[in-house]
């Protein structure tokens, strides 16, 4: 199980498994939701070398961030504050200015 802090810092979340082989997030009152390989997938090839807005609002994130895609695609559930710092700590992207996330033109092997 693997231990970070949320996209703001303000709290921590933990996950097991990868992005290579589909996650499960459990935060807050131990809440769980499952990401799977198929979902990060199709999220790295829709923000391949774009740098956007991850989208933290668990209402209203902004458009083309990757809070929309996250609800639009995996779960209603806002849960970019998660998936933001998996995907930096396992090397597919990198933190911006600011609420901009930097996704890598080319992913780890």
């Amino acid at each position: 199980m693997h231990t970070l802090d949320t996209w703001a810092g303000r709290s921590s979340f933990s996950y097991t498994g990868s992005v290579r082989t589909g996650t499960k997030l459990t935060y807050g009152a131990g809440w769980t939701t499952n990401v799977t390989a198929d979902q990060y997938a199709a999220l790295l090839t829709y923000f391949r070398g774009r740098t956007v807005n991850i989208g933290t609002s668990r209402t209203d994130p902004p458009k083309d961030s990757v809070g929309e895609w996250l609800i639009e695609n995996v779960t209603k559930t806002g849960i970019a504050s998660y998936i933001g710092p998996i995907l930096i700590a396992e090397g597919y992207a990198a933190k911006g200015e600011r609420a901009e996330i930097r996704f890598n033109n080319a992913y780890p092997s």
